[in-house]
């Protein structure tokens, strides 16, 4: 990321990286049958009596959400169809200049996971269902997060869905401690102190989330000092959004830039390279779908790189900031350092990462590192003008120790060919070696000659400065006159050629 900050260092007033939509979910451990069933036992109700109860429990939480409404005299409201209920409830916020507390309550009919009596050999059991209920969700203004919402499930086993934006948290925070800046909707063009505001940003995972959830929980669930007293929810993170944004000084600055990013991420980036920015490896038992996909918004246009149920997104808003965002839906693909078993033995390993709140620094870091790798894929993007003033440079034979290397033809195939596989971003992270280029260039052969002939190219590609040696070790990796070089010829040979070959012959 810093090679691509360090190349438009021009016209990047500043650079933050923040969580930004953050989705919890918390459960009652009511949410097996086999929980439930033993629940219903202690209460003293029978199956067939559990939809009359779950009913009045229904009714007796929709009456709190009214009682609540009506003290902080704000509307309680059923919304029947599609209704975007954050915009909503944000035009209630400006017409009614609400500035703190509850918004609104605002109840609709959903699908949700409940029980149902099932019937079939034995007595009647308990099942998984998938009902609609009713969902309340009550929109706040809080003092510390700003507009958030929880959605609360009025039938067992009584779910609990936490909204709250990384964003607002971070302006409310630079708000309390003096920092300038300058904030269209959920994006900062202008930061007065970057460096403070990114520390700010990164103890937003460090917070002490249960107790701020449970919190929050207990201010729309009654049942809890009644019914569930003693009952806790379990909290996990059921999507995480981490946005990496880049300032501009104007639009002017942006617009032409991002124009070649769009077509360099869509045309150029390949399954292993989402892999890779994703922390992951492309081999023979992964099991997926990786694309890449453009899209036109109203907004403007964005591109996003999806693995299985995650995926880095990369637009522009207000046409002032680049933002590169990490989602992630399924940690599981993710590994964290903790303790398991394996063997029969509990010991402290790599393995996949859950969904618990706990690990919630982690997914930052997880994230961070996407938008990192992915911002440093982006750098060799660049006006091609002054890359194309050099080109000439690599055909150029050069001598060194008194030997003297042939130079490269960027019109020539198998160059173009050597080119693309030293630049793939699987080598992004840990660089390159004769065995890794050598399986793209001769692909099922094993000779002798091949490893020497790369040995060679090596050696030649070092005296043109386009690729550097990692010390103590027998790997690559390519300089940034490399990066600019040969993607420049890649572009050459493929497309800029190409286009005035045809209007020559036309």
């Amino acid at each position: 990321m810093e090679t691509f900050i360090h190349k438009h260092a021009d016209s990047i007033t500043g650079v933050l990286s923040c969580p930004d939509r953050v989705i919890f979910k918390g459960h009652l451990p009511l949410g097996h049958p086999r929980a439930m069933d033993a629940f219903l036992a202690e209460q003293g109700v029978l199956l067939k009596e559990l939809k009359t109860f779950s009913r009045g429990l229904a009714k007796e939480l929709k009456g709190a959400a009214h009682r609540m409404a009506k003290r902080a005299e704000r509307p309680y409201e059923y919304l029947n169809g599609f209704v975007r209920k954050e915009e909503y409830a944000r035009e209630i916020v400006e017409r009614d200049g609400v500035t703190e507390g509850l918004v609104c309550v605002l109840a609709t009919q959903e699908s949700c996971t409940s029980f149902k009596l099932k019937y079939g050999e034995g007595r009647p059991r308990l099942a998984f269902s998938r009902p609609k209920c009713l969902c309340l969700y009550f929109y706040f203004i809080d003092r510390e997060f700003g507009l958030m919402h929880v959605r609360l499930q009025t039938w067992f086993p009584f779910t609990i869905q936490v909204y709250v934006n990384g964003h607002s948290w971070l302006a409310r925070k630079l708000d309390r401690h003096g920092v300038g800046y300058t904030a269209i909707d959920n994006a900062f063009t202008w930061l007065e102190d970057p460096k403070r505001a990114q520390r700010f940003a990164d103890n937003f995972v460090k917070r002490k989330w249960p107790r701020i959830l449970d919190a929050l929980a207990r201010r729309v669930n009654p049942l809890l000092k009644g019914l569930l007293v003693g009952y806790g929810y379990y909290w996990v993170t059921d999507q995480f959004e981490y946005a990496t944004d880049l300032m501009f000084k104007d639009r002017a600055s942006l617009s032409s830039l991002y124009r070649k990013l769009l077509e360099h991420a869509t045309l150029c980036l390949s399954a292993e390279d989402v892999l890779t920015f994703l922390g992951r490896k492309l081999h023979g038992n992964f099991k997926g779908e990786v694309l890449n996909d453009q899209k036109k918004r109203q907004q403007g246009t964005r591109v996003k790189h999806r693995m299985k149920a995650n995926w880095i997104k990369m637009y522009d808003k207000f046409g002032c900031v680049l933002r590169v965002e990490t989602v992630v839906n399924r940690p599981y693909e993710f590994r964290v350092r903790r303790q398991g078993i394996r063997n029969g033995r509990t010991v402290m390993a790599w393995l996949p990462m859950a969904k618990g709140v706990a690990n919630l620094p982690r997914y930052g870091e997880v994230c961070s590192m996407a938008n990192r790798r992915y911002l440093q894929a982006l750098a060799v993007v660049d006006d091609p003008a002054e890359a194309l003033e050099q080109l000439p440079s690599l055909a150029r034979r050069v001598r060194k120790d008194g030997k003297s290397h042939r130079g490269f033809n960027p019109l020539s195939p198998e160059d173009i060919q050597l080119f693309a596989a030293v630049l793939r971003g699987e080598h992004a992270i840990r660089g390159f070696c004769n065995k890794d280029i050598r399986a793209r260039l001769f692909p099922g052969t094993r000779l002798p000659q091949d490893s020497a002939r790369i040995s060679r190219l090596f050696r030649i590609l070092h005296v043109h400065a386009l690729i550097a040696k990692i010390p103590r070790s027998r790997r690559w990796r390519v300089t940034t006159q490399g990066h600019k070089l040969m993607s420049t010829a890649i572009a050459l040979f493929k497309k800029h050629y190409p286009e005035r070959y045809a209007l020559c012959a036309a």
